[in-house]
């Protein structure tokens, strides 16, 4: 697996890489997370435009989309029912993990490329993403807490701290 940044004619293919992932979440229960059209092109597009956005490519297959930000990110300034591991250390957030349906390999290899960035990540998802806790779980992160987006949508929120 390939990961590169993403580049404004990369939208076309990601756009339906995002639409196999709320697919997927549809199948597997979750009905609340990335409705009313979220991420929306524009959205994409934004990040992309700021260097937030990266394809992950199986040959020349692109398989898979994440968005890579620096934090302080203001939606997790408040957590309740628990709280972050290292509070005073830099961190990541990544946001918008999607992969095609049959794809393998995307979840790990975004997380590798992210750790290799910044040794400090967050991550939120929706309650009913069975798929990602589990994948969370599993690539050692730790459930922190709940976090409420700007919407005030609930997440529950992970870190995992490697050095």
């Amino acid at each position: 697996m390939h990961i590169r940044p993403a580049q404004p004619s990369d939208l076309a293919n990601i756009m339906p890489i995002i639409d196999a992932a709320r697919s997927i979440m549809r199948s597997d229960g979750n009905t609340g997370q990335w409705t009313n059209g979220y991420p929306s092109a524009e959205i994409i597009a934004a990040d992309i435009a700021q260097g937030h956005g990266f394809v992950c490519l199986d040959g020349d297959a692109m398989v898979g989309y994440f968005a890579l930000l620096a934090g302080p990110d203001p939606t997790y300034a408040r957590i309740v029912d628990g709280q972050w591991i290292d509070t005073n250390a830099p961190y990541y957030v990544m946001h918008r993990l999607a992969s095609t349906v049959g794809s393998h390999g995307v979840f790990n290899a975004a997380m590798d490329y992210a750790f290799g960035v910044c040794p400090n990540l967050r991550v939120d998802t929706h309650r009913h993403n069975r798929i990602m806790h589990r994948k969370l779980q599993a690539y050692g992160f730790l459930r922190c807490g709940i976090i409420y987006l700007a919407n005030g949508d609930e997440r529950i929120a992970y870190q995992r701290v490697t050095h």
